[in-house]
């Protein structure tokens, strides 16, 4: 069973040495490995360059992260897909524990595993709040750490690659869209990867674009945005003009006036249990 490994790539030149290192120590299958770099103006070339064994790679302006990952998935041929950004790494043994799942599951679509959030210097400081495959909890929280999933090639030639107008959360409106149609998820109960968390990278530099992002693609996929991403959302708006100490009571009033807005914003309506939600802060 041969496994591709995708990694986009853009200016990650401090951690990318890591993230090459922790593929190619992997064993348990044939592995093949691309990296997918957007142009990168940093050392990242001359770490690829001078990397070993050699991996396959490219650096050149593209349309983004999205984009990468879509043109490494098909300029690979691997039965098995990974995606592993430039600043993640592996666990040794992920990639055999996969294959050994996956050649003893062979009506599971996709696999995911557990994981850790790490610092710049690889060390774990939290583990990644995962759980068992259930689409409505999915709907309501992220629980798949990206870099530790996994999915059958058959999964792309039936349902198609990455939405290239998520900038944000193109992984988890993939595992919606999969999971909304149809397609089997299992948790494979071994930590397999570490998923970078410091304060510069994408996702926490822009929390409301993220947010507003995630309310958008909810209304693509099912006409909804569920309560919790809108308050998600609310408070990355409140929290960016106010602290809950300087705001006092008055946050959560904040709060709730922003999640009616979005609300109206996204879903055109008010629903019974966000009114409910926010009546009870009020008495609080």
């Amino acid at each position: 069973m041969k496994v591709s490994v995708v990694t986009p790539s853009y200016n990650q030149g401090q951690f990318i040495e890591r993230t090459l290192q922790s593929v190619a120590s992997q064993t348990g299958a044939e592995i093949e490995h691309v990296v997918f770099d957007g142009g990168s103006t940093d050392s990242t070339v001359s770490v690829l360059e001078a990397f070993k064994p050699p991996v396959r790679w490219v650096s050149k302006k593209d349309k983004g992260q999205t984009d990468a990952v879509n043109q490494g998935i098909a300029a690979t041929d691997g039965e098995i897909i990974g995606w592993l950004n430039s600043d993640d790494v592996y666990y040794p043994g992920a990639i055999a524990k996969v294959v050994a799942f996956f050649e003893q599951h062979p009506e599971i679509d996709v696999v995911y595993g557990l994981a850790d959030h790490i610092n710049l210097e690889d060390h774990a400081f939290e583990a990644y709040p995962t759980e068992d495959w259930n689409l409505d909890r999915l709907k309501e929280t992220c629980f798949i750490c990206q870099p530790a999933l996994f999915f059958r090639r058959r999964v792309v030639d039936q349902h198609g690659s990455l939405d290239e107008s998520l900038n944000y959360c193109m992984d988890y409106g993939y595992w919606l869209r999969l999971g909304k149609a149809g397609v089997r998820f299992a948790l494979l109960h071994e930590k397999l990867a570490g998923s970078r968390l410091y304060a510069d990278n994408k996702t926490l530099g822009a929390r409301i674009k993220v947010h507003a992002e995630i309310n958008d693609m909810f209304v693509k996929l099912f006409g909804t945005v569920p309560d919790r991403w809108l308050f998600n959302y609310a408070h990355a708006v409140v929290e960016k003009r106010h602290t809950r100490e300087i705001a006092g009571n008055k946050f959560a009033l904040r709060v709730g006036a922003a999640a009616v807005a979005a609300a109206l914003k996204w879903n055109h309506t008010v629903s019974r249990g966000m009114i409910k939600s926010i009546y009870s802060w009020v008495l609080k």
